[in-house]
């Protein structure tokens, strides 16, 4: 039993379950199916899901039970995430013994179990298991544990279903990247493509598969763009959300323009000249392409985004990982910092929810100090100053 990625003839991209034989597990195929074509859900989505569900069967077919009413069991299961070694679960042997650290952490066990959920879900309602299954996988709970936001304005309680199996998950907020671990990871770039990839993720704070996604034609860099079709003042870049062929993928569902500034642009233009020398007119009309190994001039991907960034990490002697999101990071922050307003933040990261942007906020520690600085003192209230 293991995931498989499948390739439509329109070129969609979407990732089913096959068993030791290669034959499709045929209702595990049909949800993910439809949560990648009916329900528009990203590539890697499906992948996560289907990874998921992969565990899910293994542990079925490893303790003989139908996969149809295992939920029943789902606390065993969770055992099982636990505690199984690695392989995907197939060695037999768990040893777990006191003080020894568990296979899989509380984050990757809840993501498992939602991509079980779902896949229970989908079985019911396609009559493939028994309603009460629902049951088993689901309860009755109040609205009270849910932000203000998303409670509705007529301020009376509400009931929905609440997932009955999830652990507590440790809290660890995201750091950003300073300037100064930004600039060394910039000095430590050997090509002009690597150094408007890291700007294109600390300066105009894309996510990777944004970045990987653009699209020659998505940057407008003059001061007018009305020759191109375009209204929007200044330079900026259009992020979109479209099928690419190297899996690069926006999780916004909305398109909005990101301005861009100078050094940004110099960026552009010192690439486009690298590219020229190497490509002339040719490549792919993907912004960033493979320049320096074959396939040369097919698009850059995620992943080689992330091993961009560890490797200038590396190089430029950071003593951690700097990652793409953490870039991210540190461009919202730098807009706070320099004095601008969630709402804005919220505009430049392509975000519908005003309460997306916080998490992204880190206040730099002079702005903090100078914060308590401007409190008053408890001696100007006295006569005399005393």
């Amino acid at each position: 039993m293991r995931a498989f990625p499948v390739v439509l003839p329109s070129g969609t991209r979407y990732w089913t379950v096959v068993d030791d034989c290669f034959e499709v597990v045929e209702e595990a195929d049909r949800f993910l199916r439809e949560a990648r074509l009916a329900r528009s859900r990203a590539e890697t989505t499906t992948k996560a899901y289907a990874e998921g569900v992969v565990l899910f069967l293994r542990w079925v077919e490893a303790t003989g039970r139908d996969w149809r009413t295992a939920a029943r069991d789902m606390g065993l299961f969770m055992l099982w995430l636990k505690w199984t070694p690695g392989n995907g679960g197939w060695r037999q042997v768990v040893v777990p013994g006191p003080g020894s650290k568990p296979v899989r952490g509380e984050i990757r066990i809840n993501k498992v179990l939602t991509a079980v959920r779902m896949f229970l879900v989908h079985a019911v309602t396609n009559k493939a298991a028994p309603t009460w299954v629902l049951e088993q996988i689901y309860e009755l709970g109040d609205d009270l544990d849910l932000p203000a936001e998303a409670r509705g304005e007529s301020g009376t309680m509400r009931y929905r279903w609440r997932a009955r199996h999830r652990l507590q998950e440790p809290e660890t907020d995201i750091d950003r990247a300073s300037d100064e671990e930004v600039v060394a990871m910039f000095l430590a770039c050997r090509s002009a493509r690597d150094r408007l990839t890291l700007l294109l993720l600390s300066r105009v704070g894309l996510r990777p598969g944004q970045v990987a996604g653009l699209h020659r034609s998505d940057s407008h860099l003059m001061i007018d763009s009305r020759g191109l079709g375009c209204d929007v003042d200044g330079a900026h870049v259009h992020v979109r959300r479209r099928q690419n062929e190297n899996g690069a993928w926006s999780k916004s569902k909305k398109s909005w323009v990101m301005p861009v500034d100078f050094l940004v642009v110099q960026a552009f233009d010192q690439y486009a000249l690298e590219r020229h020398e190497v490509l002339g007119s040719g490549g792919s009309d993907f912004l960033l392409v493979n320049l320096f190994r074959p396939p040369y001039g097919s698009p850059i991907t995620t992943d080689a985004i992330g091993e961009l960034c560890e490797s200038l990490s590396r190089r430029a002697g950071l003593g951690r990982m700097v990652t793409p999101r953490m870039g991210r990071h540190a461009m919202a922050s730098n807009v706070v910092d320099a004095g601008g307003s969630q709402d804005e933040v919220q505009a430049l990261l392509g975000q519908e929810n005003p309460e997306s942007a916080r998490p992204y906020l880190h206040p730099k520690p002079s702005r903090l100090r100078a914060a308590v600085e401007r409190v008053a003192s408890p001696r100007e209230f006295l006569e005399g100053g005393q």
